[in-house]
């Protein structure tokens, strides 16, 4: 009798211990969970043989600047509006389960078989909101960047022939990648003829940058013939950027993500097309090059671009929730401390400044262009953007906008750092 009580208390004894070392068990494992999942550690505790969990962090980007900095302001990369996306918290933040957006197809019994239905919603919104276009009656399409969308729309525009191929222009100074992307891939279709003020030809496509890359100005098409056709790129027609005049309803207009929200690295960009049988050999063109666009990108853009719109038409926290006037200050503030240093200075002039009634904001707004366009005027110095590299600023020379070298496109859109760097390094220069 004594045994089997024994025996039993044993058992009880072992079951308990068993459940201890399995609560313990899990603990251990929660707190790896949690080290590798917060503070990134391996905390593998076999001397690193041990199968770990990935965690996935985004990059950093673009090293800090300090003031003995190499300061990088040839590209457009829309660092600003890290500060403004930084304070509006989950209203931006979306969540996609590994299970979703899967398919190749998003709407297949769409017009445009790889558009998010939320997107294309938010994006007709947006325009409303803003009234910089006109949407009714027009074809929304999603592209990789408005360039992939700017090569579809040149392959829909070029006939299908034997003959030449088509010219395509845009008046000087024009934007440094038109020539480049044009004549890429070499096409039998299009290839690039230049500056369209100077264009002979009887046809062409004319690509109207407004406002333009790289200096700021208000364009409208210049070739008049019937027998051309024209690309209107809307990419900086924001309020941030210039007065808001009408809503543009051209036959095929352009626009981007990175240069509304600041989102570059999303890759996203839409099309406004009016004729139908243009927005199908569109989509045939991204079919064929891509297979679609990115669903992932278009399910962020559109909760970016609600946010957007929220912020004016729901949010209560006024200022602070409107991206837009944000931009315009940021802008404003920029723009007055480099008119102000080079006013000061003997070598540098900008173009003029330019104002106008914005629809949007309901008063006269000056532009505030996301390049300076900055020309020499110091004797011997014929190439700009090789004297600037020379005190560690880095920007586009003039040559490759169609121009002479002195002058160079700045990007107004880094980090204040970047920028302030910049200004105190023009301010030394005489």
């Amino acid at each position: 009798m004594a045994g089997k009580e024994g025996s039993g208390m044993v058992v009880r004894y072992a079951g308990r211990l068993g459940v201890v070392a399995s609560v313990a068990l899990n603990l251990a494992a929660l707190a790896l969970y949690i080290r590798r999942r917060f503070f990134g550690g391996s905390g593998s505790g076999d001397g690193g043989g041990g199968r770990e969990i990935a965690t996935v962090e985004p990059s950093k980007g673009k090293p800090l600047v300090t003031p003995d900095s190499v300061v990088n302001l040839d590209h457009g990369d829309p660092t600003m509006y890290e500060a403004f996306w930084r304070e509006t918290g989950d209203r931006a933040t979306i969540v996609i389960p590994g299970c979703q957006t899967m398919s190749y197809f998003s709407d297949v019994g769409g017009f445009c078989w790889f558009l998010e239905p939320g997107f294309e919603r938010e994006v007709r919104r947006l325009h409303r909101l803003v009234g910089n276009a006109v949407v009714d009656g027009y074809h929304v399409l999603v592209g990789t960047g408005s360039t992939q969308l700017f090569q579809a729309a040149l392959y829909a525009l070029s006939p299908a022939t034997d003959g030449a191929p088509m010219s395509v222009v845009s008046p000087a100074p024009y934007y440094s990648s038109y020539p480049a992307v044009t004549n890429f891939l070499n096409s039998g279709l299009y290839r690039w003829a230049g500056d369209a003020n100077t264009f002979d030809g009887d046809t062409c496509i004319e690509l109207v940058c407004s406002p333009n890359n790289p200096d700021g100005g208000i364009r409208k098409a210049v070739i008049e013939s019937k027998s051309g056709k024209a690309i209107h790129d809307f990419a900086y027609y924001w309020p941030q950027y210039t007065p808001i005049t009408e809503a543009a309803g051209h036959d095929i207009m352009l626009f981007t993500v990175s240069k509304c929200t600041g989102h570059a690295g999303t890759r996203l960009g839409w099309a406004l097309v009016k004729d139908r049988e243009v927005a199908q050999k569109m989509i045939k063109f991204i079919e064929l090059n891509t297979i679609g666009v990115s669903k992932d990108s278009q399910l962020r853009a559109a909760k970016i671009l609600g946010a957007v719109c929220d912020g004016y038409e729901t949010s209560l926290d006024g200022e602070a929730s409107r991206l837009f006037h944000f931009a315009r200050q940021q802008m404003m503030e920029r723009w007055s401390k480099l008119r102000a240093a080079v006013a000061a200075s003997d070598i540098f002039t900008l173009p003029n400044e330019l104002s106008n009634y914005c629809t949007f904001v309901k008063e006269t707004i000056t532009t505030n262009p996301p390049f300076a366009w900055l020309r020499c005027e110091k004797e011997g110095v014929k190439d700009l953007e090789g004297f600037l590299r020379e005190h560690k600023i880095i920007t586009r020379g003039g040559t490759k906008f169609g121009v002479d070298g002195r002058f160079v496109r700045v990007s107004m859109l880094d980090t204040d750092e970047a920028f302030n760097v910049f200004m105190d390094r023009l301010a030394s220069l005489k």
